[in-house]
Formats: C-alpha cells, sequence, structure tokens
C-alpha cells in the first residue's frame, strides 16, 4: 500500500509538471492604455510631433487625438464623449466645462480642477495669400475696399473670437462684413487663404507658420486685451487619469516646450500655470 501511494504522489508531481507553463515563457505584456485627447486644432503638429515622445517615454500608453474647434470638442465632452484631456484655445471654453455652462442642462463640472494648467500662449497675426494681392499691412486695412474676401474663424471658435474682439476695438467690425467667410476651426481659415479663396485672413501665428504664409500684424494689447491662453485638463471621466496627468505634465518638459516654442507659442510663467 506504501509503495501504491508513493507511486500515485510521483504521477501527480509529474502531470503537474507537464501542465504548468515552461518557466521561461515569456509574461503576457499588459493591456496598451489608450489616452483620448481632445485639442485646439491650432495643436495639431506640435501635440503629434509631442505624443511620440510621450509614448516613447511611457511604454505602453497610446495617444489618440481628436482635434477641432474649442467650442465644438467642449460640445462633445458636454454630450458624453469619453475624454481624458482636454486643452483648449482659450479659457472661456475650459470655463464653461468646469462651471457647468447654461447649454448643459445638467449643470456637470467636467473638469478635475485640481489638474487644470495654462500650456501655452499664442499670438493672433493677420496672414495673407501669396503676394499680398490686396497690399494687407495692417488689421485696419481690412476696411480698404480693395479687399474683397477676409477669412474669419465662427463665433463659437476661440480665434473667431478673438477676431471680433479686435475688430470691434479698431471700429470696422460691422463694416467688413459682407466681405467676411467664416470657417469651422483655425485650420480651414488658414486652407482659404494658403488657396488664395481669401485675400487675407485672422489666425493664430502658429498657424500660419506650420503653413509658410505671410503675416504682415500681430494684435496687441491696443487691440486685443485677452490673452490668448491654451488651458488644460484632466476630465472627470477620464478612464486613465494617472496617464492624463503625466501628459499634461510632459508639456512642460524641455523636449516638449522646445517643439511648441519653435513654431512661435510661448510658455506661460510658471505661476500662471
Amino acid at each position: 500500500m506504501k509503495k501504491i501511494f508513493t507511486i500515485l504522489i510521483v504521477l501527480a508531481v509529474f502531470l503537474s509538471a507537464c501542465t504548468a507553463a515552461p518557466a521561461n515563457e515569456p509574461a503576457q505584456p499588459a493591456e496598451e492604455v489608450e489616452l483620448i485627447v481632445f485639442a485646439a486644432a491650432s495643436l495639431q503638429e506640435t501635440f503629434e510631433q509631442i505624443a511620440t515622445l510621450f509614448e516613447e517615454a511611457n511604454p505602453g500608453v497610446k495617444v489618440i487625438f481628436t482635434f477641432d474647434s474649442s467650442g465644438t470638442l467642449k460640445t462633445q465632452i458636454e454630450n458624453g464623449a469619453l475624454v481624458d484631456v482636454f486643452v483648449s484655445a482659450a479659457q472661456k471654453q475650459m470655463n464653461e466645462l468646469q462651471a457647468g455652462h447654461e447649454a448643459n442642462t445638467a449643470g456637470l463640472d467636467f473638469v478635475d480642477a485640481d489638474t487644470r494648467m495654462n500650456v501655452v500662449e499664442n499670438k493672433v497675426a493677420l496672414a495673407v495669400a501669396a503676394g499680398n494681392p490686396a497690399n494687407v499691412q495692417t488689421f485696419a486695412d481690412l476696411a480698404n475696399d480693395n479687399v474683397n474676401a477676409i477669412a474669419l474663424g465662427n463665433s463659437d471658435v476661440p480665434v473667431g473670437q478673438y477676431s471680433e474682439e479686435l475688430l470691434k476695438n479698431l471700429g470696422i467690425w460691422d463694416e467688413i462684413q459682407p466681405k467676411v467667410s467664416y470657417g469651422s476651426n483655425v485650420k480651414e481659415v488658414t486652407t482659404w487663404i494658403n488657396e488664395g479663396v481669401a485675400d487675407c485672413g485672422i489666425i493664430y501665428k502658429t498657424d500660419a507658420f506650420s503653413a509658410n504664409l505671410e503675416t504682415v500684424a500681430e494684435a496687441d494689447g491696443t487691440l486685443l486685451k485677452t490673452l490668448v491662453i491654451y488651458p488644460g485638463a484632466v476630465m472627470k471621466n477620464s478612464a486613465h487619469p494617472e496617464q492624463a496627468k503625466a501628459f499634461l505634465d510632459f508639456l512642460h518638459t524641455p523636449e516638449a516646450e522646445e517643439i511648441l516654442t519653435t513654431v512661435g507659442f510661448s510658455i506661460p510663467a510658471p505661476q500662471a500655470r
């Protein structure tokens, strides 16, 4: 009996060894994290470069972007889009998400306020079509008779809001309306200028740089009181808040800031973040 019992134990150990995974079998890789980032259209070129560096520094994280006007992205978030990070081209859209805008019938606060920071600052610029056929030199020139087509952003687009503010400060907003075409985001406005559909248009300095457009003027504090600050924050419905915060922090690393400043963004002072 004792001999049979010993045989059974040996057999059990043998079967266990046969069914166990080999000791040198590699561990299954962790599931890849897809980080959903909604960002203003004017950030597309720089953020795509930065994402490559971020993914290299954070193996297993894949950044998935949606670029559009900040107003459109804000509405999508209010309507339930699952987003980890939002970076808008103006404080207005982020403020509305955080405070619960009147259009947000649930009155919800979508923003993790502890993560909110100012990411970059931009400049509003007057760009002209190739060769500057209308001889535009200043924002005031938009009212001249030789300017026939002007491209601006819609009123729900930050660049459109900035444009309206400065043109009203100049006193020519109503006068130029018959010549204006409105784009759904700054990239559309940039394309119209680049293709010569418009004689000129108001875009961001960084978009003009990326599109190799000539700019003839930049809005200073006398024309535009509102600073063109891009805030970013982790959303409260983020499925990956740790990685989302890491992405925001990465935007202020030296390598990311070099990419941003190369195209014309400036970096807010640390105390302003």
